[in-house]
């Protein structure tokens, strides 16, 4: 019979002593340590995932696998997957509460129990009634008798019945409320996610059953729990975007079966998740002919490139220092190309009030839309429009130099097939690149050269 030992644990970062410390050495945090239950495995309870005796093999010895993939019918959402769900794999999905996980995670439910006639689907909410679930079912158009729907947090009632239905998928909502009689300590612990991941990765990999688990997140944006559970699972997924608008974006950090450089944009409506499968048209389409202060430039969101819209407001200041303020572009950043602009353009920008934008609610953290920023300013500030068929790739320094950008003949592709006829970068990636596609490529050595290049110069 298994022996509970008292052990202490943090929180934060996992480390264990047998007496309560203050402050975790491991992490640095104080009074994260709280009293868990340890149960200790026999060592003739220990066995392999699937039960079998395994031994060490030759890479000869072992024969290649080739994964078989259920397809949701969700371009967006089986892309990220790595080209749909792998059979018997173990999903994690993390994000904000609000964002849609479990109308994202009931929309897939949906079109795998579709397309999959006779399986069953096991839908286990720790959250909310029964009647809350079957409601946003239904409001969703998911109505098949084959799924069904289990209001339970005790891990060995949830076993029970999946052994009794054998169901071929099951959605766990969430894993911060399910907890094990085997553990004693409250539901959410490290203990507990820890023993009841193992136990469903177990099952999942043994029986071939392909699981999907909600996951919390802090107030950091970190999936809540400790860092083994992203460790564990297969594929872990982070669903983002703001509550206040509408577009949401699947972002795979883990995915031992596909690309992890992969994100689907969705947009939220009264009928649930709809995936926007030309997201660059979605971030331009209300954009205004002829105005100013407003440039475009090229991003890569995973493999995928999104054309995005700079918006910028020079304003003049005449009673106190100028102010700025950004939109999905780090402020530090602004002031640093305002910098630049002032020290080597000659231009005195730095006395305006200056305000930047990113259309659409993008958060851009790369480099590559430097030079759009600086455009879209210079725009503003000489009051005249740019060219809105130019796309502006670079990256600016200190010394006002523009240099080039990784993963640019893939934006140059998808430029070109967007009919856009010109693009201003710097001049290794214009000489790199001459003649290989049907556009216009402009090689600038310095960002001052945008001056005599797009504007007329009149003002001081």
């Amino acid at each position: 019979m298994a022996k509970a030992k008292s052990v202490f644990t943090c929180q934060d970062c996992g480390y264990q002593t047998a007496k309560w410390m203050g402050k975790c050495p491991e992490c640095g945090q104080w009074n994260s340590f709280s009293e868990e239950a340890l149960i200790k495995e026999s060592k003739a309870q220990a066995k392999s995932i699937t039960g079998r005796i395994s031994k060490p093999k030759t890479i000869n010895e072992i024969e290649e696998e080739t994964f078989e993939r259920y397809q949701t019918g969700i371009s967006e959402f089986d892309r990220v997957m790595g080209g749909g769900v792998t059979k018997g794999s173990l999903t994690l999905i993390g994000g904000e509460p609000g964002i849609g996980k479990s109308t994202l995670l009931m929309e897939v439910c949906g079109k795998l129990v579709n397309n999959n006639p006779g399986e069953k689907i096991l839908y286990v909410s720790g959250e909310e009634s029964e009647s809350q679930v079957a409601n946003r079912s239904k409001r969703l158009g998911v109505n098949n008798s084959n799924f069904y729907i289990f209001n339970e947090t005790n891990w060995e009632k949830i076993l029970e019945q999946v052994k009794l239905l054998n169901p071929k998928f099951l959605v766990v909502d969430s894993i911060q409320t399910t907890h094990s009689s085997q553990v004693e300590s409250a539901a959410g612990t490290l203990s507990q996610i820890r023993e009841v991941t193992y136990e469903l990765m177990n099952y999942a990999k043994a029986y071939g059953l392909t699981c999907f688990i909600i996951g919390h997140v802090t107030k950091e944006g970190q999936i809540a729990g400790p860092k083994i559970l992203e460790h564990m699972v297969d594929t872990v997924v982070y669903f983002e975007g703001d509550q206040l608008g509408q577009y949401r974006l699947l972002r795979v950090m883990k995915n031992r079966f596909g690309n992890t450089n992969e994100v689907g944009i969705f947009e939220m409506q009264e009928t649930g998740l709809v995936e926007i499968k030309n997201p660059s048209q979605y971030f331009l389409e209300q954009s205004i002919p002829g105005s100013f202060g407003k440039s475009l430039t090229c991003v890569l969101e995973g493999t995928r490139s999104l054309f995005v819209e700079i918006q910028a407001l020079v304003v003049e200041n005449k009673f106190a220092v100028g102010r700025r303020t950004t939109q999905g572009l780090d402020s530090n950043r602004v002031a640093l190309l305002v910098a630049v602009i002032d020290k080597y353009f000659g231009i005195p920008l730095s006395y305006n009030d200056i305000y930047v934008n990113v259309v659409g609610g993008m958060k851009l953290t790369t480099r590559e839309s430097d030079l759009s920023i600086m455009a879209s300013l210079l725009s503003s500030y000489y009051a005249q429009a740019l060219d809105e068929r130019t796309v502006f790739l670079g990256e600016v320094g200190l010394t006002g130099e523009v240099r080039s950008i990784p993963m640019m003949e893939i934006r140059l592709k998808e430029i070109a097939q967007m009919n856009y006829k010109r693009v201003i970068t710097s001049k290794r990636a214009a000489s790199d690149f001459k003649d290989k596609f049907k556009l216009e490529i402009l090689g600038v050595t310095k960002a001052s050269e945008l001056k005599n290049l797009l504007f007329k110069t009149d003002k001081a």
